[in-house]
């Protein structure tokens, strides 16, 4: 297949103005937000219904007390007063949830948007999938209080075989082809300071396996893609902390597995054809899919399980690759992102998902969908802890709003509302050895969204967000409708580059 040279990186470079942008006031965007109390105050939330993510049920009219970023207490009402000059939120007909977390997200050069986004729509943690200058530099502004942002984990760059599906098209990359490299790769990401490393589709057997020994080694956690050479089972059981996406989880689950392994390791695959990956190996999903043997899932499942290895669906993204067709082109959300990014996604939707797709592809799509929505659910009822992730990066998938949509996918798969809340609250926090995290409960993080209606009733209430805490720091609804104002402001002033060159995901 033709490899276009149109770069995701380029085509945004005209919005790496951003921070400067003197014609919105960008900054406004960026910095730290106005809030409701100083950080050595008390912060009264009263009177609200706490969904606390533990399991246990709504607890109605509590009194939750804020000071120094933690939550001072968690009580009823009627039992607890309110200090003295506390700034007080009246919670009254509204519903207090930890703070939500993308656990599959990826940033690139000139989205200084993205932070703002992700805080506004009450998203406090993100795991940053690939190394990237410009998260990390927010981060440090962010831990700095310069800046508003969630917290961030950040990995290292992709690490692949070779060649690399990610051979010239603009994302961060390490092609690994031999286990030495493989182990110095570990090391080396170690030594500059990655949270874990992300390994990818590509790599060989004895790499992906000295990749596993090396992290194991240098107590580094290593997650990504499944290797298109090593079973599920296989890479749980050398250490794999999370399993992301669903492409691959059908094979091991196939009644035909080892027929349909022994054509998967002999398609030809060359370097920086990620679109011909999606294209050669489409056949072969699809027959895994209608072969899965729920007998056979049901033990690879207990088996990922009992070795506590986590699953990222990132349902949303399937809904796009699966069935690009269906993409909604005027969704009012897309204003609060600048033309470029606009125009990219268009691009990358016709050329790279709806070229050359035939109507019995998109029947074929239509039909995995529907059973990655029934592997969710097997997964979540097998015990396999489960995250929200969205895989940001990837066309019309946008920065805090899409985390919303992948909670939506989640409740259609079958999962409980409270067991959707905790993809994205207690089990983020459990897998990033977090204890005071996820959870509203007294001496946590005062990480908090408060919504206007009930999330355990209907999962779409995630998104009717009346205020933010982030840090014990309430952004009123007043601030956090300004946030967005400037959001939409500053992506409208951005101007689209000239010559653009570029990358898509997911990844």
């Amino acid at each position: 297949m033709q490899r276009s040279d149109i770069s995701r990186r380029a085509v945004l470079a005209g919005a790496a103005g951003l921070a400067a942008g003197a014609a919105v006031g960008v900054g406004r965007a960026t910095a730290a937000p106005r809030v409701r109390a100083a950080a050595d105050r008390v912060t009264a939330i009263t009177h609200v219904t706490v969904i606390d993510a533990t399991g246990a049920p709504a607890k109605r009219d509590q009194t939750v007390l804020l000071r120094d970023g933690r939550i001072l207490a968690v009580e009823p009402s009627r039992r607890i007063g309110v200090p003295l000059g506390a700034d007080v939120v009246d919670g009254r007909g509204k519903f207090l949830i930890p703070g939500l977390a993308n656990m599959h997200n990826h940033t690139f050069d000139g989205e200084q948007i993205e932070p703002p986004l992700h805080l506004a729509n009450g998203v406090t943690t993100v795991r940053e999938m690939t190394a990237n200058s410009d998260v990390t530099g927010w981060r440090r502004r962010i831990e700095a209080g310069t800046m508003s942002g969630p917290r961030w984990t950040i990995g290292s760059p992709i690490v692949d075989g070779s060649p690399s599906l990610w051979e010239g098209l603009g994302a961060p990359y390490i092609a690994v082809a031999t286990p030495e490299e493989g182990r110095a790769t570990v090391r080396a990401q170690k030594d500059a300071g990655a949270d874990f490393v992300k390994v990818y589709t590509r790599l060989s057997r004895p790499s992906f396996f000295a990749i596993a020994d090396e992290a194991r080694r240098q107590r580094i956690p290593f997650l990504g893609h499944l290797s298109d050479f090593v079973q599920m089972t296989e890479a749980s059981d050398a250490g794999l902390a999370s399993i992301e996406h669903l492409f691959q989880i059908w094979y091991d689950t196939s009644s035909r597995e080892d027929e349909l392994r022994r054509q998967i390791t002999a398609v030809p695959i060359a370097g920086g054809e990620y679109n011909g990956w999606l294209n050669k190996m489409h056949p072969y999903e699809y027959a895994a899919a209608r072969s899965y043997d729920r007998h056979k899932a049901a033990g690879v499942f207990a088996r990922l399980a009992r070795n506590g290895t986590r699953v990222t669906p990132t349902l949303v993204l399937h809904t796009f690759t699966d069935m690009p067709g269906d993409t909604p082109m005027n969704d009012p959300r897309y204003a609060y992102f600048p033309a470029a990014t606009r125009e990219f996604w268009q691009f990358a939707l016709g050329l790279i998902y709806l070229g050359g797709r035939t109507p019995a592809q998109d029947a074929r799509g239509r039909e995995i969908f529907e059973r990655r929505l029934q592997l969710v659910q097997d997964l979540d009822r097998a015990g396999v802890p489960l995250m929200a992730g969205t895989d940001n990066g990837t066309s019309y998938l946008m920065p805090g709003f899409s985390l919303h949509d992948e909670l939506a996918r989640l409740s259609q798969a079958g999962l409980s509302n409270m067991r959707v809340l905790q993809t994205a609250t207690l089990e983020p926090a459990r897998y990033l050895g977090v204890r005071d995290r996820g959870t509203v409960e007294r001496g946590n993080v005062a990480d908090l969204v408060l919504l206007d209606a009930d999330p355990l009733r209907d999962i779409r209430n995630t998104t009717r967000i009346n205020s933010v805490v982030f840090r014990g720091q309430v952004i009123d609804p007043a601030t956090r409708e300004r946030m967005l104002d400037d959001v939409k402001k500053a992506a409208a002033a951005m101007v689209p580059p000239p010559q653009p060159r570029a990358a898509t995901c997911p990844c």
